[in-house]
């Protein structure tokens, strides 16, 4: 039978005005004081494992008959800044290691985005599923209070299958007004725009190296995804776009030369699009497939991966950190704040929500692809209704082809309007944005069918931005068990009300409690009987 390995002391250790301590108080303490350096004692050669604060580390002949304990380990100060990659915070001129992520519909607001640059922290303005001149507008306002700072911030870029050139117009617009980050998402390969935006500026200093100009941010949960990102961008849709004038010759061969993305988000179980992946499950195999691809291609800049999805405690974001990752991202939880767009309806269902309250429904932008998205079930009938409406589309040619009784029952119970009110809705949206969607569904009954039943997924995020209360049922909040989570740890403090929670208290809170947790992982790891109380952080108001 092996024999458990026994730390051998280090050194010896003089205590200074404060004595150590070996009882459960003082062990809490030295979590909670984790900016100040720490030394971990025996009481004696075999006796208990206590801390200390103060004091001073000798040799043993230095002595000279006074008490000494004997020294296991003393570990450094830590800050919330420390916790992820150095690069990332160097790279992107901010100071902590931490996104408030892109939630789609302008959820993520320029009032988030704000307040998180103010706090030395990177934020998305999330502009998938807006109008072209909602995106301009927001885009413009960021533009003018951030450009000409030092503030990191960003906007989001999604793949948009079903509306290419919008695609194509919010990246041209990216471009033109100089926004330097953003948060591609939604994407299973490459697309024109995204490569555009990713090589634009691409130029070499003096010495040779490959300086950016922009940064993409690659939300995935795949390898066979995250490939495409840390990748360099393909040649063939290089030279093509070289040809059409949108890059030049000189950044399309640096392109070749760098990944296409130097910063992944792993998105494991999160709110709105989402493969319900563990963290645990799928950070290592991305992390491995950056290094096989950076030995590979001979990269020399770093590449960093970073967290997202299920991230709601102190506990799972220092999780996230100890799996190696660069930054952490958060999206559940910051729909709840007052920043965000969302309704004072939808974020007081959001403070009630638990763990178990999500399901997945269909995506209104990827909806005749069957793709789903992760929302709220608590307080809102959406997902039943939206699977319902995801049936008929199956199941019929066209609307017209839905038997009469079962039309009636889609709706009273499900778009809670007439198809032919739905219809008339639907033609005058996209007479507006994209009147080719309407000459399709002339052709084509089928598509007719999908842009109606997207008219109702669509616009039930949209009742939930504005508080509809004559469609409070109808909500569609993009939700993951974060929340649920996030509910749990704040209940009792001063975060649990919807009306107090702020995007930066709940950054602070969460990075401050993170490195409480690395701390008291540190001194159990040196043998410290640390008590559970030690991964508790309380939520509190933080400068």
């Amino acid at each position: 039978m092996e024999t458990v390995p026994v730390l051998s002391p280090i050194g010896m250790w003089s205590a200074g005005a404060v004595p150590p301590t070996f009882d459960r108080a003082a062990l809490l303490a030295a979590v909670e004081r984790f900016r100040e350096p720490v030394h971990v004692l025996r009481e004696s050669p075999d006796g208990r494992v206590g801390v200390a604060l103060d004091g001073e580390v000798i040799p043993h002949r230095y002595l000279n008959g006074h008490r000494a304990y004997p020294l296991l380990a003393t570990l450094p100060a830590l800050y919330p800044e420390w916790l992820g990659d150095r690069s990332f915070c160097e790279a992107h001129g901010v100071r902590f290691p931490y996104v408030a992520g892109a939630m789609a519909n302008g959820i993520a607001t320029t009032d988030i985005v704000l307040a998180m640059a103010e706090a030395g922290m990177l934020g998305f303005f999330g502009a998938a599923g807006l109008a072209y001149p909602r995106v301009e507008e927001a885009v413009d306002l960021l533009a003018n209070r951030l450009g000409g700072t030092s503030h990191a911030w960003g906007v989001n870029l999604i793949h948009s299958p079903n509306e290419p050139a919008l695609e194509e117009a919010v990246a041209d617009l990216l471009l033109r007004r100089g926004v330097r980050r953003v948060s591609a998402s939604a994407y299973l390969g490459l697309t024109p725009a995204i490569v555009r935006y990713a090589v634009s500026g691409l130029r070499q200093d003096a010495a040779g190296n490959i300086l950016r100009a922009n940064h993409v941010f690659a939300k995935i949960s795949r390898p066979e995804v995250a490939r495409h990102f840390l990748s360099p961008a393909p040649a063939a849709m290089l030279e093509a776009l070289v040809q059409a004038g949108k890059i030049t010759r000189e950044e399309a061969a640096l392109a070749l030369r760098v990944p296409l993305a130097e910063d992944i988000t792993v998105e494991a179980d999160s709110g709105g699009h989402t493969d319900r992946q563990a963290l645990t499950a799928v950070f290592p195999v991305i992390a491995e497939l950056r290094d096989a691809l950076s030995l590979e291609h001979g990269y020399t800049r770093p590449v960093r991966v970073g967290a997202a999805g299920g991230l709601g405690t102190p506990s799972a974001v220092a999780a996230a950190f100890s799996l190696g990752a660069a930054y952490v991202l958060t999206g559940s939880v910051n729909q709840s704040a007052i920043e965000s767009g969302l309704s004072p309806a939808g974020k007081a269902l959001l403070a009630q929500a638990t763990m178990g309250d999500v399901g997945m429904a269909p995506a209104a932008d990827m909806f005749e692809q069957g793709v789903e998205v992760q929302v709220l079930k608590r307080g809102t009938m959406f997902g039943n209704r939206a699977h319902r409406l995801r049936r008929a589309y199956r199941d019929y040619a066209g609307l017209d082809a839905i038997p009469a009784d079962e039309a009636a029952q889609l709706e009273k119970q499900a778009l809670g309007a007439s198809l032919a009110e739905v219809r008339a809705s639907t033609r005058a949206f996209w007479a507006e944005r994209d009147p080719s969607q309407n000459e399709r569904a002339a052709r084509d009954p089928k598509h007719e069918m999908a842009l109606c039943f997207r008219w109702y997924l669509g616009l039930s995020s949209r009742w939930a931005i504005v508080g509809d209360p004559g469609r409070r049922l109808d909500y569609q909040i993009w939700c993951g068990p974060a929340m649920g989570a996030f509910n749990d740890w704040v209940r009792g403090s001063f975060l649990e009300p919807p009306e107090a929670r702020t995007v930066v208290q709940i950054a602070r809170n969460l990075l401050e409690g993170a490195a409480a947790c690395t701390r008291a992982h540190q001194l159990r790891s040196y043998g410290a009987p640390v008590p559970p109380a030690a991964y508790r952080f309380a939520p509190r108001p933080l400068a």
